[in-house]
C-alpha cells in the first residue's frame, strides 16, 4: 500500500479503459486484413483511417514485427500478422461468446445459435426441433446453415457455427461427437405402389422398378451400393444431389428410391409416401450431433443440442 501522495498506476489488466481500447484494436486489425486497405477498413468501421492506422502502429511497435506487408494494391498480412489475425479472431469469438453466457445467466435472453446441417435434415425432423425451440425459447435467434458435409464440417471448425447435425461425418480432432444416432435405410415410394403390400422389402425386390438415386456426391449413394452382392451396379432412371426432388420423383409410382425414416417424417404424417424397410440390411447412416472441441457451448446452445437428442430419440430410427 503506497504511501499518502505516491501514484499507484494500475495495470492494464485492471485498466477497463485499456481493456477497451485493446479489444477495439482487435477488431480494427482484424478488419485491415479482412479488406486489404486501411481506407477500406475505416470506412466498415466508421471511423477515420488515421485511427485505425494509428492502432495498427501501435501493435506493430508492441510485437517488434510488422503486421503488414505495403504493397502498391494494397496492404498484405506477413506471416507474423497471420499469426496474430488467426489469434486475434479466437479471442472475438471467446469474447463474443463469453457475453452471451454472461448475459444467458438470466435466462435465455436474446440469444442466438447456428446450426450447420443438410437439406434433407433441414426439411425433415430438424425443423420440429427448431419449432418446439422457437416455442420455448421466442427471444433466441436461430439461423440453420445448409451445406454439404465437407461444408458443415468446416462451419463449425471455423467458429461460424456453434452445432453440427449431419450423415456419416469423418473423424476431425476439430469436432466433438455428442452423440450418434444410427438409422437403417428402407425404400420410399408411393401409397399405391405395388411393393405396399409388403411391410418390409428385400434390395432385389426394389431393382426391377426405375429408380430415383442420389448421386455419388451423396454419402447415401455409397450405403446403398455397399448392400449390392459384389460385381452388381445400381442403374438409376434419375440421378440427383437434392433428397427433395428424391421425394418429390417418388411420389408417382412405379418409381422409389432409398432414404432413411426420418428424412420422410412429413410426407410419412400427410400420407404422401410410403417407408418399407430393407430386410435383413447391414446398410447404416450415422446422424451425427456435433460441436467445435474447443470452448463450451452457449447456454443457447447447450439447450438447442439436448432438443435435437430428446426428439431424434423420441421414435426409433434402426428398425
Amino acid at each position: 500500500m503506497g504511501l499518502p501522495g505516491d501514484i499507484v498506476r494500475a495495470s492494464p489488466a485492471s485498466d477497463p479503459g485499456r481493456l477497451m481500447l485493446h479489444g477495439r484494436a482487435l477488431r480494427y486489425i482484424d478488419e485491415v486484413a479482412r479488406q486489404g486497405s486501411i481506407r477500406k477498413a475505416a470506412r466498415v468501421l466508421n471511423v477515420s483511417p488515421s485511427a485505425v492506422n494509428r492502432f495498427v502502429l501501435e501493435m506493430e511497435e508492441d510485437l517488434g514485427a510488422p503486421i503488414f506487408e505495403r504493397l502498391p494494391k494494397g496492404l498484405k498480412l506477413t506471416t507474423s500478422g497471420e499469426m496474430l489475425v488467426a489469434h486475434i479472431r479466437e479471442t472475438l469469438r471467446a469474447h463474443d461468446r463469453m457475453r452471451a453466457q454472461i448475459k444467458a445467466l438470466k435466462g435465455l435472453g436474446r440469444g442466438e445459435v447456428t446450426i450447420a446441417t443438410m437439406a434433407t435434415l433441414a426439411a425433415g425432423r430438424l425443423a420440429d426441433v427448431v419449432t418446439e425451440f422457437r416455442e420455448a425459447h421466442p427471444q433466441v435467434r436461430l439461423r440453420v446453415m445448409v451445406g454439404t458435409r465437407p461444408e458443415v464440417i468446416e462451419s463449425v471448425a471455423s467458429g461460424q457455427a456453434e452445432l453440427a447435425l449431419a450423415y456419416n461425418l469423418p473423424q476431425d480432432p476439430r469436432l466433438h461427437l455428442a452423440q450418434e444416432f444410427q438409422h437403417r435405410l428402407g425404400a420410399v415410394v408411393a401409397r399405391d405402389h405395388p411393393l405396399t403390400i409388403k411391410s418390409s422389402v428385400r434390395l432385389s425386390d426394389c431393382l426391377i422398378y426405375p429408380l430415383i438415386m442420389a448421386d455419388r456426391s451423396l454419402s447415401l449413394r455409397e450405403v446403398v451400393q455397399n448392400l449390392l452382392p459384389t460385381g452388381v451396379d445400381l442403374n438409376p432412371v434419375v440421378e440427383t444431389n437434392s433428397t427433395e426432388m428424391m421425394k418429390r420423383l417418388v411420389r408417382r409410382a412405379p418409381h422409389i428410391t432409398f432414404l432413411n425414416r426420418v428424412d420422410v417424417d412429413q410426407e410419412l404424417r400427410d400420407g404422401d409416401l410410403a417407408f418399407l424397410p430393407i430386410e435383413a440390411s447391414a446398410g447404416r447412416q450415422r446422424l451425427m450431433l456435433a460441436h467445435r472441441a474447443k470452448g463450451q457451448l452457449s447456454p443457447a446452445g447447450s439447450r438447442f443440442l439436448q432438443l435435437v437428442q430428446r426428439l431424434f430419440d423420441a421414435a426409433p430410427l434402426v428398425e
